[in-house]
Order: C-alpha cells, then sequence, then structure tokens
C-alpha cells in the first residue's frame, strides 16, 4: 500500500517516506526525515531537522519534533531525534534534537505513551515501554529506563537518571536520580515506597518484592548505608539480581554530585 498524504500536508521531495505511512492535513515534513511503514500522523505535525521515525507510530495534532535543541550553546551541527516502533505521541508533545554536548541523539525507544503536553529535551534517552502523563518535562540529558511512568506535570532536572519500574508521582520536582524500582513523590521527590502495584503487574515474584521492600527499609529508613545494607540482604538470603540492581544504581548516585550519578559526565 502506497503512502497516503493528504493534499494539504507539506513533505519534502527529499524526505524517505515508506510505504504505508500516514501523513495527515497540514503537517509539515523536512527533508531529513525518514518515517517506516505504519506509522500514522493525523494532522498539523510538524518534523524538522534530523528525525528517524520506526514502524507503526501514532503521533496527534500539534507535535513538533525535532526542533533545535533549546540550549545556548547549540551551534548549529546536524544532530538527530530518533524514534523507535509502536509508540504513542498524544497532542502538543515536543522532541528536541540532541545537541553536540553527548553522542548528538536525542532518542526514544519502543512501545511508550507520551501524554499531551510533554517536553523532551536535547540529548535524552528513553527506553521501552514507558508512560509520561500529560505536561511531564524533561531537562537536557535525562536518562529514562525502561517501564518507568511519571505522572502529570513532573518537572525533571537535566542530568538526571530514573531507574526502571519506578513510578514518579504528579507535581513532583525530580532533581535527584529515581532509583529503579521506586515510587517516588515531592518537591523535591524523594524514594517513599517500593513500587508495588508496577511489580506486581509485571509478575515480579513475592520473594523479589519483599527483597526490594527489606532495601528500601534498609536504605531510606534505617539508612544504614549501602555497604552494610548489601552484607544484612546477603546474611538473609536476600541479596537477588534485583536487590543488586538497586543498590549499584544508589552507589552510582552516590559517586556522582547533587544526587545525580550522571553530573560526573557534565563535570568531565
Amino acid at each position: 500500500m502506497a503512502a497516503r498524504i493528504a493534499d494539504t500536508a507539506s513533505v519534502d521531495s527529499a524526505a524517505e517516506i515508506d510505504v504505508d505511512v500516514e501523513i495527515g492535513p497540514f503537517s509539515v515534513i523536512g527533508p531529513n526525515v525518514r518515517i517506516k511503514s505504519g506509522t500514522r500522523l493525523l494532522n498539523s505535525v510538524t518534523l524538522m531537522g534530523h528525525v528517524t521515525i520506526g514502524h507503526d507510530n501514532v503521533i496527534y495534532p500539534n507535535t513538533v519534533i525535532g526542533g533545535e535543541p533549546q540550549d545556548i550553546s547549540y551551534a548549529g551541527s546536524d544532530t538527530q531525534v530518533v524514534i523507535g516502533d509502536h509508540n504513542i505521541i498524544r497532542e502538543g508533545v515536543t522532541i528536541n534534537r540532541g545537541s553536540e554536548k553527548e553522542d548528538g541523539i536525542t532518542k526514544l525507544g519502543d512501545g511508550n505513551f507520551l501524554m499531551a503536553c510533554c517536553h523532551i529535551a536535547h540529548d535524552c534517552k528513553l527506553g521501552d515501554h514507558i508512560i509520561m502523563a500529560n505536561g511531564a518535562l524533561l531537562g537536557g540529558h535525562v536518562h529514562i529506563d525502561d517501564y518507568a511512568s511519571l505522572s502529570g506535570a513532573v518537572a525533571v532536572h537535566h542530568f538526571t537518571t530514573i531507574g526502571s519500574y519506578s513510578f514518579i508521582g504528579g507535581l513532583s520536582r525530580v532533581l535527584h536520580d529515581v532509583p529503579p524500582f521506586m515510587l517516588c513523590e515531592g518537591a523535591p521527590a524523594r524514594p517513599r515506597c517500593i513500587n508495588i502495584v508496577a511489580l506486581k503487574r509485571h509478575e515480579f515474584t513475592t520473594h523479589v518484592i519483599d527483597c526490594l521492600a527489606e532495601a528500601h527499609r534498609l536504605i531510606y529508613r534505617a539508612k544504614v548505608g549501602v555497604d552494610p545494607a548489601r552484607e544484612i540482604l546477603r546474611g538473609n538470603g536476600q541479596l537477588v539480581p534485583h536487590v543488586n540492581q538497586l543498590l549499584q544504581f544508589v552507589e552510582g548516585q552516590q559517586d556522582g554530585r547533587h544526587g545525580r550519578s550522571r553530573e560526573i559526565r557534565r563535570a568531565a
């Protein structure tokens, strides 16, 4: 099936549009854009700069992807946005392309759901199956791991890392890395408990959930420190791989600056 392009859409002749792509009315597609099969741009979507979009995505009206990074040091090089497959990108989302400060790529993986008016700044790297609710905002260089969820109007400081299977409550101000498997909220956001809803939903065993809950208690309530917590958990038979992942994340966070492990990279 040939691509379906509305008469009122403006598609540069140099753009690479696969078969079975739908480009709705009043959309604007620049010359350095590649769109793979099955993707639908409903209407009034703008793709500018170097943008690659994978298969079977649905992009809603007034979304702008590939705009220049909002970074005063940006020098105009050919940086990119790369988007994977099966993403839903709702109304008014903005995704800026990378800057020269890292690899020049802003990246979104597969199976993500970005609700209306989210912003993904330059050089962000998002994994798979992430949910960002309405108005969630990412500063530059933010990394989000698989299956994380951000509630509405969450604002994330640049160079923050958000761990897998974590949840951030609405209106939170995220200044520090968010550990995997944790529920965080507040201004600034802090780990409050394990994200038990997501863990059960993704079929973590009762034993693993109990181990993560005890790790949370030791680190964030008893505040015994990572190394003593590791030994206690090992002695109790609770040092399972997911707990090791959590402890390694916290160690990296503590080795960084301002509660963000990736600040080491910026300082370098």
